[in-house]
């Protein structure tokens, strides 16, 4: 089960406590209190993990480790150690305690979202001309505490749509060493897919039926992954008895969801052709592109078929290196 769409409370760490302690050797009495330590911080750390947001579906509440106190002999208290949490490029990140909103957007990126609290100071710090003997020392400071929300948006060059049991999954898997689940029955894809290919992210995105946009099926948890998707490949099987028609529910809900889905450049292939004699194929290429669509007829056990999606990828590859 793929989480992207979690709550969750983050504690950073408190600082430590300054010292208020004295020398006991001859001749040297004076303020040796030590600082606090420095509370934890807490971090999010972009990685390529699609199910690195699995980690919080039962431990919901995460703390930094608070700074140590200060000790006698000048000696300050050690640092807490900082929290760093994994989450996918993608993830959106909701602070539903300040109302702000910030993004992982590339792996290794990290994201400070709990400073920890600051260390008191001991009594070595308070001293002055007019007090050389002071008892005062500094109690650390708190560390914040907020409520996220993290939200999971995934980052494609090129995302796969259509209705279920298309053959999106297979393309993924032929064209790149993705292993996602493939059978002959619908919704056999339950979460997005990844895959690379050469310099392109493809995500095989799952669940789209017609309703989707208004929570009908798996789709409406999906949808929002093709926000940041750059380019959609629309597969439709030559199996229906009316593609033009699959073609357009899909684009309906894509519009109805969101209408910039609907400006993205858009490829569309004819799926499974070797399942139909090459006339029947013909007809069906015919009707979409009669409906004004640039059609691929393509088979993922067919090595042209496949030649031909590469090829479109290499455009695309070029069209990436040339902005």
């Amino acid at each position: 089960m793929l989480i992207d769409d979690v709550k969750i409370k983050v504690k950073s760490g408190s600082g430590g406590k300054g010292a208020a302690t004295f020398s006991k050797i001859k001749m040297t009495l004076g303020p040796t209190g030590g600082d606090g330590g420095r509370g934890g911080n807490v971090y999010f750390e972009g990685v390529s993990d699609l199910s690195a947001l699995n980690q919080f579906r039962y431990k919901k509440e995460l703390s930094a480790e608070n700074g140590k106190d200060g000790r006698g002999g000048f000696n300050d208290g050690h640092d807490g150690k900082d929290l760093v949490l994994s989450v996918p490029v993608g993830t959106v990140i909701h602070n539903l305690s300040t109302k702000q909103d910030s993004e992982i957007l590339s792996i290794g990126q990290r994201l400070l979202v709990a400073e920890g609290g600051k260390g008191g100071r001991g009594n070595f710090k308070f001293r002055s001309s007019s007090n050389t003997t002071p008892k005062e020392f500094g109690e650390g400071s708190l560390g914040r505490e907020y409520e996220l929300r993290l939200e999971l948006k995934m980052i494609a060059d090129i995302g796969f749509v259509g209705l279920p049991n298309v053959g999106k999954s297979s393309l993924l898997n032929e064209l790149t060493k993705a292993k996602s689940k493939v059978a002959n029955y619908p919704f056999t894809t339950l979460n997005p897919n990844l895959g690379v290919y050469y310099d392109l992210i493809l995500a095989d995105i799952p669940g789209l039926i017609e309703g989707a946009s208004l929570g009908r099926g798996l789709g409406i948890k999906f949808l929002r992954h093709i926000e940041r998707t750059r380019i959609i490949f629309h597969l439709i099987s030559s199996e229906s008895e009316d593609p033009l028609a699959d073609y357009n529910i899909i684009r309906k809900e894509l519009g109805t969801y969101n209408k910039k889905f609907l400006l993205k450049p858009e490829y569309v292939f004819l799926t499974k052709i070797d399942l139909l004699p090459n006339e029947d194929v013909e007809k069906k290429v015919a009707v979409l592109k009669g409906a004004g669509k640039r059609v691929l007829a393509i088979s993922v056990i067919d090595e042209k078929s496949l030649k031909i999606v590469e090829g479109v990828l290499r455009e695309v590859i070029e069209q990436k290196q040339a902005q």
